[in-house]
């Protein structure tokens, strides 16, 4: 055992104890360790440094709010001046005009934010029955209960219990399944769809063409609520401002966050198409209350990032460069698939690319996507680990070179991984 209090999130706590990695500094695509070593931050963190580390523009905006009004409860009829500009100018980029944004900390309480609001307006609307969740395999939503109960990755659920009921998981490429099963479970019990429009932490999978318009379709024909997952899709990773308006459709919710600020402080929220909001605004005496809410939820230093955020993506037109650099990530990632330990290279839809390793070298060796891992980052650039292979997703402020960095540097990591499994071979 260990004296380290710190308890990190999703780490083997026995070697983390030992060995923490510290990140002390970060500037545009770079960060450094305590040592003062500088690494190419190909990850964005936790996918959510769309404009890279430490801008300026958003501390200012930040240090400013806290020194005019640090913090206040928006609960009742509670607001202040940034949270309400956010919402107009989140309701603005909107699929649907008139649609409403609900404020929490965070993608996975905009899950359950999601559901819940999924659930209770087909309450509102005669429909209580109406409570059943879909989602696909793969798919991630967060570590929050609704989020983990329905997310189609067994290993993060595999050890909490029933977290949700009324709750199924699809194939994540098949419309034709998520029909199957609305029909399954009876489309006047199914509340809500729940879909990334690329799935992220499940291996970064882009949808088959077609894909998000036809289960759009099937959900508007069954009267089932189509909520897009854009937490990592958001704010230019696919190139649009939502993620999910790269393609022509009209989710009925839409939940955001990571790059809504640069990831500079925590804040997440739900955009929710008018005829869904609807029951909740009617004015009318005893109207119904959505009995939910975050502590933070609206608060504003975290609604100033998220303005000081917005500006910048407009200023310095960075939202197109998700589509603009998504053809050099995959170019320079798709080398890596001529290793035979290298099974698949994904990517190219939106600034976001995977290379997983072969099924038969994980098996012969399970710490082989570690292994990669850690000499990726010994060559100078940090990745995102996924149990199978390694992601990327860079701040969207990359340039071609240093895009061309990760692949060169992933393909040393592979190569120092290769060695590891030939001298596993030899022993």
């Amino acid at each position: 055992m260990t004296d380290h209090a710190f308890w990190h999130p999703f780490a083997d706590m026995g070697a983390v104890a030992s060995a923490p990695f510290e990140v002390v500094r970060g500037e545009g695509v770079h960060v450094w360790d305590a040592d003062g070593r500088r690494y190419l931050d190909a990850s964005a963190a936790l996918w959510y440094a769309n404009l890279g580390h430490g801008r300026p523009e958003i501390a200012d905006a930040v240090a400013e709010q806290l020194r005019t009004l640090d913090a206040y409860s928006t609960f009742g009829d509670f607001s202040n001046p940034q949270a309400a500009r956010l919402a107009e100018r989140l309701a603005d980029l909107a699929p649907q005009p008139g649609s409403k944004v609900f404020f929490g900390s965070g993608g996975g309480d905009a899950i359950d934010t999601a559901a819940k609001i999924a659930r209770a307006h087909h309450l509102h609307r005669g429909r209580p029955e109406r409570t059943h969740l879909i989602s696909r395999e793969h798919g991630y939503h967060g570590t929050h209960g609704v989020g983990t109960g329905i997310a189609g990755i067994p290993a993060n659920a595999a050890h909490f219990g029933a977290l949700v009921p009324d709750a199924s998981v699809v194939a994540y490429d098949d419309a034709d399944a998520l029909e199957a099963e609305i029909l399954r479970v009876g489309p006047e019990r199914v509340a809500a769809f729940f879909c990334e429009p690329v799935i992220g932490a499940g291996g970064v999978l882009p949808p088959p063409e077609g894909y998000i318009e036809r289960v759009a379709e099937i959900c508007r024909r069954h009267g089932v609520l189509f909520v897009a997952d854009c937490v990592i899709a958001g704010f230019g990773r696919l190139g649009t401002w939502l993620g999910i308006d790269r393609w022509a459709v009209q989710p009925d919710l839409v939940t955001l966050a990571k790059g809504i600020t640069g990831g500079t402080l925590p804040l997440g929220a739900v955009i929710v198409a008018p005829d869904v909001a609807a029951p909740f605004f009617t004015g009318e005496p005893g109207a119904p209350i959505l009995r939910h809410g975050a502590t933070y939820a609206g608060h504003p230093a975290c609604c100033a990032a998220a303005n000081a955020a917005l500006d910048l993506y407009v200023r310095d037109d960075v939202i197109r460069r998700g589509r603009d650099l998504e053809r050099p990530l995959l170019d320079a990632l798709a080398p890596l698939a001529d290793d035979p330990l290298v099974g698949e290279v994904r990517g190219g839809v939106g600034l976001m690319a995977a290379a997983e390793v072969a099924p038969d070298a994980l098996a012969a060796d399970p710490g082989i996507v570690a292994a990669w891992q850690a000499a990726t980052r010994e060559a100078g650039v940090l990745t995102r680990g996924l149990g199978k292979g390694l992601a990327v997703s860079p701040p969207l402020t990359i340039t071609e070179d240093e895009i061309a960095q990760i692949g060169e540097a992933m393909a040393t990591g592979l190569a120092a991984a290769s060695r590891r499994v030939a001298g596993g071979a030899r022993a």
